[in-house]
């Protein structure tokens, strides 16, 4: 099976002021009314496996009111292997340690890598664009260092070729220079951003078909450069990258941001060949995030060959019951996941006996 968490303990962390929890290898269940910490406990797991949380909160907001630090901290077991991991929190720093050594946040996944399935995620096919570009690049860089190092690299390079087009008069030569920065950064983003979207599709594709009662889904990747890109070559990209760029000068001038680049791209959705965004029905829409983040698990799975680590706040009241059996059948697939609810009955009989349920507000 690979690293699962074993134990979890928080201290003076969000509303804990000390509390310890074992997990189940399998299903562990966090019940109890809202507000009691479920989610801020779901949040505590995500920081330690994928560094990041989906909250994107101040520093400061992470340690207990009335309290000068806090600290968060894990231990990963399996195959015979021991990792424990930390995140202290003082003032306005984070500091991760892994087996008692300093590391990066980025670093956190490659020991294991979480997929967090959040209320949020349910308007996936409505959300504007960024919010599919998000998801592709926030689970990329979890799966790859050079990904993400690809990706803080072209920010960079986005972020100072627009200052330079806000400029009442950008020097040419400049931006000459920070063009072929762009167009190389961003074909090298785009190839391994293809690349991963490549596999999303393969599996979204076969799970969707399960989940959805034998409709068909279809996704597709929208590039600004043009045309379909898939396939190019690192270096095609960054002549098509830098064509374009040279087409939209004379608008990205006028309005002082760079208007082409996988920063501006998409993923659409088909549903038997009609729009999700527009024609799919509520219930369709949430199935084609929930294959979505199914299609993350068998990937995590594929990169490091381990199963990840699998965290559903508080979506199983907002799935219907076809969906909800869905996620179950996906659970019982042998995944360490961590689920909140308010309500047990969600979850069958035969499940929880086999879980470890934890009450919350008791």
């Amino acid at each position: 099976m690979g690293l699962a968490v074993s134990r979890i303990s928080l201290h003076d962390w969000r509303s804990f002021s000390d509390k310890t929890m074992d997990l189940s290898e399998g299903l562990t269940v966090l019940c109890g009314p809202n507000a009691t910490g479920k989610t801020n406990t779901v949040e505590a797991l995500q920081l330690l496996t994928a560094g990041s949380s989906f909250r994107h909160p101040r520093t400061a907001d992470l340690v207990r009111q009335g309290a000068s630090a806090g600290r968060i901290a894990a231990r990963l077991e399996g195959d015979g292997r021991v990792v424990d991991v930390r995140c202290d929190v003082e003032g306005s720093k984070r500091r991760f340690v892994r087996n008692d050594k300093p590391c990066r946040p980025s670093d956190l996944s490659s020991t294991l890598m979480s997929v967090l399935f959040c209320p949020d995620d349910l308007s996936f096919v409505k959300q504007g664009a960024k919010y599919r570009r998000d998801e592709l690049d926030d689970f990329g860089a979890q799966a790859s260092a050079g990904y993400r190092k690809v990706l803080r690299t072209y920010a960079r390079a986005i972020e100072q070729r627009n200052r330079l087009l806000k400029e009442e008069h950008p020097d040419r030569g400049l931006l000459e220079a920070w063009d072929a920065s762009v167009a190389l950064g961003g074909a090298t983003l785009l190839h391994a951003r293809l690349s991963m979207f490549a596999r999303v599709r393969d599996h979204i594709r076969a799970i969707y078909a399960r989940v959805g009662g034998g409709e068909e889904l279809d996704c597709a990747y929208e590039c600004t450069l043009g045309q379909d890109v898939a396939g190019l070559s690192r270096d095609d990209l960054r002549d098509l990258f830098l064509d374009r760029l040279e087409q939209t000068r004379a608008d990205e001038l006028r309005r002082g941001v760079t208007l082409v680049g996988p920063q501006r791209d998409d993923v659409t959705f088909t549903i038997s060949g009609r729009d999700a965004r527009t024609f799919g029905s509520q219930g369709q829409q949430r199935s084609v995030v929930l294959s979505w983040k199914m299609a993350e698990v068998a990937i995590a799975r594929e990169v490091l060959g381990e199963q990840p680590l699998l965290l559903l706040d508080d979506v199983m009241s907002e799935l219907d019951e076809t969906r909800r059996a869905a996620m179950t059948r996906f659970v019982q697939g042998g995944i360490q996941t961590v689920v909140t609810t308010t309500n047990l009955s969600y979850f069958p009989s035969d499940l929880l006996e086999s879980a470890q349920v934890i009450t919350y507000g008791s």
